[in-house]
Order: C-alpha cells, then sequence, then structure tokens
C-alpha cells in the first residue's frame, strides 16, 4: 500500500512486529510543519465522520473545545491520549509512513 502521511512514532515498529516491511523518512521544520496540518485535516476529517473519543484524542490540542460541546470531558481524552501514546508513540520524530509490505 502507498501512503504519504504523517504517523505516529511507533508505528514502523508496529508494522515489523506483525510481519510488516515499510519505508519511511523522517520530516523535520517546515515539512514537518506542513505533514502535521494535513495530519490534522486527516484527523478532523475522521471526528466529523465518526464523532468518536479516540478521534479526539488524536487531535487533543486542538479539541478540548469541541471535547465539551459533543459532551466528553477532558480527563477521558486524556486517559485515551496516554494510553495510545504509550502503545504507539507520539509524532516527535517526524515518521512518515510510505509504503508497507508483507
Amino acid at each position: 500500500m502507498e501512503y504519504d502521511k504523517l504517523v505516529r512514532d511507533r508505528i514502523p515498529e508496529i508494522i515489523a512486529e506483525n510481519g510488516g516491511k515499510c519505508e519511511i523518512v523522517k520530516v523535520k521544520g517546515k515539512e514537518y510543519s506542513r505533514y502535521l496540518c494535513k495530519k490534522l485535516g486527516e484527523e478532523v476529517d475522521e471526528f466529523r465522520v465518526d464523532h468518536n473519543a479516540e478521534e479526539l484524542a488524536d487531535i487533543l490540542e486542538v479539541v478540548f473545545a469541541l471535547a465539551a460541546d459533543i459532551g466528553v470531558d477532558e480527563c477521558e481524552l486524556i486517559d485515551l491520549r496516554n494510553k495510545k501514546r504509550e502503545y504507539r508513540g507520539g509524532f516527535e520524530q517526524g515518521i512518515v509512513l510510505k509504503r508497507t509490505s508483507c
């Protein structure tokens, strides 16, 4: 499969643990900012479709007001974010998944 999106830091490791291979590049500076903006748009689009707390966790920094609007409190979102970050990592390394294979 072909991708060109920013993924959480542990995604390449998780793909390998599941027997897959992937090609990545690490981005920095303006390119990193561009991928983050693109990621925010993807996550917001997913939230618009799904309206669930997990999507809000992906874009936590920009959605506290939105969460309150749908009745999800900050503590629930923070707990989910922390669990997801522990398992998959954050976005600090700028890892962009380019493709995977079996």
